[in-house]
């Protein structure tokens, strides 16, 4: 009995997934894909400025994350000496990471600004500058 409902869900299962497959392919041939810098945006100085600014982001994001596990390696302790230390050097490595981030993110700021006129946060904080910058018009 039960090997037959077995067979029975496979079956479904594959002829279900049979019409599925066939919607997917179409789905792909309709939805263009748009280029994130824009059409005329090749300037290698902005992709450069649009990468710094999204690792900058990823890795404070990661530094957030500690900072809140540190937190949760002290509170979790119950008076362990060992783990309380733990969670402090957590918390404090994660401060002087994100230090050093805000450090990094400025002086990104700064160098985007002298060479190219353009900033991270020009775009709504994603780090990819908009506009024309950088192109030369005709």
């Amino acid at each position: 009995m039960k090997n037959t409902i077995q067979k029975f869900l496979k079956k479904k299962f594959l002829i279900a997934v049979s019409f599925l497959i066939p919607t997917l392919a179409y789905a792909q041939d309709t939805i263009p894909i748009k280029n994130p810098l824009g059409d005329n945006n090749f300037d290698p100085r902005l992709v450069i400025g649009y990468v710094i600014g999204a690792v900058l982001g990823i890795v404070g994001s990661i530094a957030l994350v500690m900072f809140i596990a540190g937190g949760l390696t002290w509170m979790t302790a119950a008076g362990n000496p060992d783990k309380v230390k733990k969670g402090k050097d957590i918390i404090v490595w994660s401060v002087i990471g994100l230090a050093v981030i805000f450090l990094a993110y400025a002086l990104v700021q700064f160098a985007l600004s002298a060479f190219i006129g353009s900033t991270l946060g020009e775009s709504g904080g994603s780090g990819a500058p908009t506009g024309t910058q950088g192109v030369p018009t005709n």
